[in-house]
Parts: C-alpha cells; sequence; structure tokens
C-alpha cells in the first residue's frame, strides 16, 4: 500500500517519513527540489517525484497508485495571497486524488464566530476541500512542543529571553499544547483506520500560554514574572516575537491567533478511534524536548520549510561577481570539510563574529531573518536546512558546502566552501559570489569589499585552525524515531 506524503521536507512531514519506513511503509514523496532529502537516512527507501502541488501534472504522478496520503503542506509563511494559494493546491489534490482510499491531514483547532483570523480560516477551509473531494481524517490540534517546532522555539526565546513581561490579556486564555510524538503517533495509527472527518487532538493539559511561559521557566530554573494588559493585538504581538525570537512575523502571527481566539480540543472521538494512545502532559514534553536539544538530536526544524523565500540555484558565473581565497591546511579533506561544515549557530563565524552579528541586526532591521534561526545541529548539514541568514544549497561530502543568501541584499549571493586535496594535506578554497541586482547591487557590493577584506580572510584561517583539530575520522549520525 503505497503512502504519499507531500511536505516531507517540514517539521512535521520530515519526522513522519522517517516513522513510516522504519515500519516497512512504501512512501512516496512529492517534493520541490530533490536534493533536498539528501543525506537523511531514509533517502534510499522512499520514491520521490519532483513537484508542488501547483503543478497539476506532477500532483498526478505523484497520486498515481498512491492508496494513501498525507496532506501537510501550507502556505501561512506566504504573502498575502496565501489563502488563494492554499485553496488552488487542495483542489488541485482532491481532483489528482479521485482514487485515494485515504487521506490524512493535520490542521489546527478553528474557533467558532466570525472573528476568526484569515490563518485559521484557512486552514479549516483547505480540511473542508479536502473532506468534500476526498475520504479524509483531518487531525485538528494547537500548539505543538517539540524540539525545533515553531510554538516550542517561541516559549523558549521568550521565557529565557524576557525576565519580565507585559503580554496582552489573552495569554490567560486556555489552549491545549499537544507533543509532536503524540501528533505523529496519530498521523501514524490514522492509517489503521477508516476516513474519520474532523478528529480533535490534544495533550493531557489544558493551560494557558502564560502557564506555558511559567511552566518552562521552571523546568529551566528560570523566575519570570508575567503581568497580562489590556493591549497588543496580535499582529502587534507577532512584531514583538519576531524581534525577541526567530521566529518571523509571518509565522508568528497564525501561532499567536490560535492563542487569542481561545479553542479547545474536544477529544472524545480521538479517544475513541485510538484508546491507546495516552499524549503527554506539557512538562513532559518540554523535559523531553530540551534532551533533543541538549544532545544535539533535533530531528527537523520549524526552518526547514523553504516558507516564502525564493529558491534560486547558481547554475553559472555569468553576470556574477566573485571573490575567492585560498589556503593550505595540514589536514585530511574530510577535516576541512567538517570544519567549514560547522559554521553559524551558536559556532558563530569563527572570525570577527561581531561583525556578522551586526550584520544579522541590520538584516533584521529591514525584515529579513537575521542570525535569529541558528542551525539544527552543530556539526552536520542537510541540503535546505537554514543556517542563520543561509541556506544550504549545496552539500557534497568530503568535498563542498555552498550556502544560498536569505538576508535582504540587492541581488542573490553564494558563500561555497571547497576541500581539494593537495599533497599531504587539503586545499581550502572559500568563494562569495554575487549577483547584483542593477545598480544598487554593484554599490552593494563595492561598499561591502572592505568588510570583505578583514572579514573572510580571518574566515579561511578559523576555518583551518578549526579543521586540524577535527578527528580524522567521523560517522554521520542518523537520527531515527524515538520512542
Amino acid at each position: 500500500m503505497t503512502v504519499l506524503v507531500t511536505g516531507a521536507t517540514g517539521y512535521i512531514g520530515g519526522r513522519l517519513v522517517s516513522r513510516l519506513v522504519e515500519r516497512g511503509v512504501p512512501v512516496r514523496l512529492l517534493v520541490r527540489d530533490a536534493r533536498r532529502i539528501r543525506g537523511r537516512w531514509w533517502e534510499h527507501d522512499v520514491d520521490v517525484v519532483t513537484g508542488d502541488l501547483f503543478d497539476a501534472a506532477s500532483v498526478e504522478r505523484a497520486l498515481d497508485g498512491a492508496d494513501q496520503s498525507y496532506y501537510l503542506v501550507h502556505s501561512m509563511t506566504h504573502a498575502d495571497d496565501f489563502a488563494e494559494r492554499d485553496r488552488i493546491a487542495a483542489r488541485n489534490f482532491v481532483h489528482a486524488g479521485r482514487d485515494l482510499r485515504h487521506c490524512i491531514y493535520l490542521g489546527g483547532l478553528v474557533p467558532e464566530g466570525e472573528n476568526v483570523s484569515r490563518h485559521l480560516q484557512s486552514r479549516g477551509e483547505t480540511g473542508a476541500i479536502l473532506r468534500g473531494g476526498l475520504p479524509t481524517t483531518e487531525f485538528r490540534a494547537g500548539p505543538i512542543v517539540g524540539s525545533g517546532s515553531a510554538s516550542f522555539e517561541m516559549v523558549r526565546y521568550l521565557a529565557e529571553r524576557l525576565p519580565f513581561m507585559l503580554a496582552p490579556r489573552w495569554i490567560t486564555n486556555s489552549v491545549q499544547p499537544i507533543a509532536v510524538r503524540d501528533v505523529l503517533t496519530y498521523l501514524v495509527r490514522a492509517r489503521e483506520i477508516e476516513a474519520a472527518g474532523i478528529v480533535d487532538i490534544g495533550g493531557a493539559d489544558v493551560l494557558s500560554f502564560r502557564d506555558m511561559l511559567q511552566g518552562y521557566a521552571k523546568i529551566r530554573g528560570l523566575r519570570r514574572t508575567i503581568l497580562a494588559v489590556p493591549v497588543l493585538a496580535p499582529a502587534l504581538a507577532a512584531l514583538w516575537v519576531d524581534r525577541i525570537t526567530p521566529i518571523p512575523r509571518r509565522l508568528a502571527q497564525p501561532l499567536i491567533e490560535g492563542i487569542a481566539h481561545p479553542v479547545l480540543a474536544d477529544t472524545t472521538k480521538a479517544r475513541a478511534l485510538f484508546p491507546e494512545i495516552r499524549p503527554m502532559g506539557y512538562r513532559t514534553a518540554v523535559e523531553r524536548a530540551l534532551v533533543r536539544l541538549s544532545e544535539h538530536a533535533v530531528e527537523s526544524r520549524w526552518s526547514d520549510a523553504l516558507g516564502e523565500s525564493t529558491s534560486y540555484e547558481l547554475r553559472d558565473r555569468e553576470g556574477v561577481l566573485e571573490e575567492t581565497r585560498t589556503i593550505y591546511v595540514d589536514a585530511q579533506p574530510d577535516q576541512v570539510f567538517r570544519a567549514f561544515c560547522r559554521l553559524g549557530g551558536d559556532q558563530g563565524w569563527l572570525a570577527w563574529n561581531w561583525l556578522w552579528k551586526v550584520r544579522g541586526f541590520l538584516d533584521r532591521l529591514v525584515g529579513g531573518p537575521g542570525l535569529r534561526r541558528g542551525r539544527r545541529d552543530p556539526a552536520w548539514l542537510y541540503v535546505g536546512e537554514a543556517v542563520d541568514f543561509w541556506r544550504v544549497e549545496l552539500v557534497e561530502r568530503p568535498r563542498l558546502l555552498r550556502l544560498r543568501a536569505e538576508m535582504r541584499v540587492p541581488g542573490l549571493a553564494w558563500l561555497q566552501f571547497t576541500a581539494v586535496p593537495e599533497g599531504q594535506g587539503t586545499r581550502l578554497i572559500q568563494t562569495a559570489l554575487f549577483a547584483p541586482r542593477g545598480l544598487l547591487g554593484l554599490l552593494y557590493w563595492y561598499a561591502m569589499y572592505p568588510a570583505h577584506l578583514v572579514l573572510f580572510p580571518g574566515m579561511a584561517r578559523a576555518v583551518a585552525e578549526l579543521a586540524r583539530t577535527e578527528p580524522l575520522t567521523a560517522t554521520e549520525p542518523r537520527l531515527r524515531a524515538q520512542p
């Protein structure tokens, strides 16, 4: 029974695929960029169709012969047309999936009434389109708590960074967070039942967002004071979250709207359908997420999804400005490769790190991601992952790493590292590439050049020094689902 998974490179999809493959399920993926599954331990155990839900032909190919499907995509981080994009995608899927026996969709809890936000309306409308045309089980969940989840990261950064908070009154609204492990258990088990329509799911605890913040702080041994005040609309709160946490405004707003419009899960149906699933409490979910973070064993992150960023690829050097530096390193190519793969995140950029922080701060001022996204793992990278304000475009061990800029710049930019064997050691080639957009792009490049003269040579030397400390051999961990 072939199962199609959409959204396989996103937060939930990436974890779901590993669980299905471990159970011997024949899995097919529909992905926009097949390179983004390279390095996953299951990459050779799945069938891959390249395309997206806005290309009807590729959806037809992906669903050909599939019996079941998981619909795990949304357009919430796109521009203002996200609702129409979601409608088009869902209708294309329904048309192509007319022979499906079961479609499993993960949406959000939708409050009743007329003041529901456009984001929550869109999630509910997508579910209605799928249910109207396909045998569908629509899971509706509140905040998902797990290592790398947007809801957990929002709570974590607010609690860690702010000892005192003036927060809007609606943070006292009741919510029902659910652990990501429990969400995945429901999704996997849904394959074994008939289509069940709408199924609310939630964790063992009903608490407020303020309770979530204070509960996290208590686990971490932090003292936090949170006062609720009758101001701050969700849109303004999202802007505040954008400045304090790694979560960008477009993603923060639907998360916050899910709190500002209180709704609890009616889990009666879920308990009847899946009596063996006993969702864990909030404290347990947080503790497990923190363990995964401390062990550098995060399977996926909210930033794995490409979202609104434009996907482009360096194909040739016509019209591209290039700045190259080389240095001989008394180390093996794999040691050098592993050294430059450590750049970014908590490790920083090794040389003149304060300049990178200034650049990240300026990027955030103009609406870019800055350095807030960090990275999933301190040592290993997958294609498509975010590394601060870069996106991993190419990884070829032990030879090459290419990062594509997602910072706000007047053009397209890349930073590339290459390890070439030379004698008993390795030649490290560090290359900055920039395709300027008009005169402004050229002016930007030459304005940045003095900083490059200081920053890039120092980075190359620091990578070389780090490479000499790397062990001769290292095996990339294969992150698998934990029970």
